[in-house]
């Protein structure tokens, strides 16, 4: 902030600091003055009872008002938040999520009146938890494969969000986290090094100091945020700088990161070797974004391979009913590529979050899954060999373009005659396995298909008809409630399905959804949440979110009346004692009383329906959910179900 604005600066802040200042030098300034005080608050009693007036209609309007006074100027011309608006606007930032805080008061204040259309590239998301703005920003960043802001408020918002900050960072989930810091307000509120306190699990992070560094941490912050391995950013934003008078300063250029892939030499021998092989096989891990699923796609049908497929288990991976995926005619592979999978006779597979938490862990936390040594650095590649059993650690998405134009360059009309009959007889082997699939797995999934409380697999049975002509994006965890999706559903596009919560925290399901579902409303799409009922207990608050800003989720609660799996590790112990199973429940369920969903969810503004414990009106309540949510309304429908 310039020394005229920040020496003025006026409002609630300003007040309520000069109040808490001013009593405390009261008191020790002058300590005869307290006692006095005293006696004549006592003698004036009867009076100060007496109730003050209410105030008056200009008071009203003042308090209410989005505008200063008419008197008063502006403090500033161009404020520096507005440059950081713009910055947000050029990186193609979609939406802001926030519970409010003082610290950042100026950047939101920006982001809802700043520009042409303001509110707009991002939106501001307003939040009930900062757990739940990470999470969102979670959900979004898996569903499109790019970041979204989450915005936190000082040392506290920072610990609020702490788990959800650390389930992305082990999903390398890309997302750029904005703390505001307030060194001259509350300073349990802030400190000196703010992103110390999640440095351990966030991938790179930035104080800056001045407007043009913190217009450049923020470029900064979403380039390391999408280059592999792609993780959570933290940028600290003072109060002063998102205020100072920033003249006539240009927003600097975006400049988009350079991730570097196979060069012209090595994906030249990788083509020969997928051209020359008989029975190729692509195997297919997660990518980074849409467009390198898309890539992978045109790899497959180019040289007819099989392939597997990642997207029954998380986002951006082969779509697994596509007539490439499957076993094809025969497994008698001759050549294997990997793309961010292993082992193959060539793996591409760039850096994961593993690969540098050891430089990230400055206090040495180990934390388990991420002990890995960090991979030494992949320099530019010279012109190589590729060697079968190798991996070469390059971005396999980035590697994709120069292998298919190479594939693309030794395609004679000879070979593609060969590729088009392989392509062929693959697809009808893959069409017969996912039949005989689908088939197996609904005589399995079939038992207990009448009963009360409802089968999980009816539950997954009964919704995919409903949907399968939709665009959807199963957006929730699936484990807890049977995973059936995998055997019964098509995962056909990169989103289909987003995958467990990375470090397996609870609470992180709802506001994930949330999160797809900012994704998911302009572009068509619902997103679909079986909801574990102790999942929602955590930050309920993100039905609100949902209803406030019309996201399309349809949740459905897995309502087993417990945390089934800790009742089932509890039943275990005492039994493994010997000392009888009748109190395992205690600590471990969630009766007496039982919680009303469908209350919670109207208490939000969310329509809904339940509890339903007959699986027979499971359709019809279904239908009436998809058709809210297509109109822009979240629902939620509470089933009584079984323990798994």
């Amino acid at each position: 902030m310039s020394n005229d604005a920040g020496a003025r600066e006026l409002g609630r802040r300003a007040f309520l600091k000069g109040a808490a200042t001013g009593t405390a030098a009261m008191a020790t300034a002058a300590p005869g003055l307290a006692e006095a005080r005293a006696r004549t608050d006592e003698a004036a009693a009867p009076e100060a009872a007496v109730a003050a007036p209410p105030p008056n209609a200009s008071q009203i309007a003042r308090e209410l008002s989005a505008s200063p006074p008419a008197s008063l100027t502006p403090l500033v011309t161009r404020p520096g938040s507005d440059l950081m608006v713009e910055v947000l606007k050029q990186m193609g930032v979609e939406f802001a999520a926030a519970n409010p805080g003082s610290s950042f008061e100026a950047l939101q204040e920006s982001i809802v009146n700043y520009g042409d259309k303001p509110n707009t590239m991002p939106e501001f998301i307003t939040c009930l938890h900062e757990e739940t703005a990470v999470d969102m920003a979670s959900g979004y960043g898996r569903a499109e494969g790019k970041p979204m802001v989450a915005l936190l408020h000082g040392t506290l918002g920072l610990q609020h969000a702490a788990m959800a900050i650390y389930q992305a960072y082990y999903g390398g989930t890309p997302m750029l986290i904005i703390a505001g810091r307030d060194d001259g307000f509350i300073q349990a509120h802030t400190a000196d090094d703010m992103a110390a306190m999640v440095r351990s699990f966030t991938k790179w992070d930035a104080h800056p100091k001045t407007l043009p560094e913190a217009l450049a941490a923020l470029q900064e912050g979403y380039r390391q945020a999408t280059t592999a391995p792609t993780g959570p950013v933290v940028v600290v934003l003072d109060t002063e700088v998102q205020k100072e008078e920033a003249g006539d300063f240009a927003v600097p250029a975006y400049r988009p990161p350079v991730i570097a892939g196979l060069d012209a030499a090595a994906a030249r021998r990788l083509a020969e070797r997928l051209i020359n092989a008989k029975n190729p096989r692509i195997n297919v891990g997660r990518l980074r974004t849409p467009q390198g699923v898309r890539q992978a796609v045109q790899l497959a049908e180019l040289i007819g391979a099989s392939t597997s497929s990642q997207a029954t288990v998380g986002p951006m991976s082969f779509p697994n009913r596509h007539a490439s995926c499957g076993p094809g005619a025969a497994t008698d592979y001759d050549f294997t590529l990997g793309l961010e999978i292993g082992p193959a006779d060539v793996a591409l597979m760039g850096p994961t979050i593993a690969s540098i938490a050891a430089t990230r862990d400055k206090m040495g936390v180990a934390f388990g899954g991420l002990r890995a040594k960090p991979s030494p650095p992949t320099a530019p590649l010279a012109p190589m060999a590729v060697k079968i059993g190798e991996t070469i650690g390059l971005d396999a998405e980035a590697s994709l373009p120069g292998l298919i134009a190479a594939v693309q360059i030794l395609l004679t009309a000879e070979r593609r005659d060969a590729i088009a009959k392989r392509a062929a007889l693959t697809a009808a082997a893959n069409r017969k396995a996912n039949v005989e699939g689908v088939r197996k797995a609904l005589t399995v999934k079939r038992t207990g298909w009448n009963s009360s409380p409802v089968s999980l697999a009816r539950i997954y049975a009964e919704l995919w008809p409903l949907i399968e002509n939709e665009d959807w994006c199963l957006a929730s965890p699936s484990v807890l409630s049977g995973s059936h999706h995998r055997e019964l559903w098509a995962h056909n596009k990169p989103y289909s399905y987003l995958g467990l919560p990375p470090a397996g925290g609870i609470g992180y399901g709802a506001g994930a959804c949330a999160g797809a579902g900012l994704a998911a409303r302009e572009r068509g799409r619902i997103i679909i949440n079986i909801q574990t009922d102790g999942d929602m207990n955590y930050a309920p608050g993100a039905l609100w979110t949902e209803a406030h800003h019309g996201l399309p989720v349809l949740s459905i609660m897995h309502n087993n009346r417990a945390w089934h799996q800790e009742l089932m590790f509890l039943t275990f112990m005492a039994g493994a004692r010997g000392r009888g199973t009748d109190r395992a429940h205690i600590g471990s369920t969630l009766r007496n009383p039982f919680i009303d969903y469908r209350k919670m969810a109207e208490a939000y503004g969310v329509a809904g329906e339940g509890p339903i414990e007959d699986p027979a009106l499971l359709r019809a309540a279904f239908k009436r959910g998809i058709a809210s949510v297509k109109a822009g309304r979240p629902y939620l429908i509470d089933v009584i179900t079984q323990p798994r």
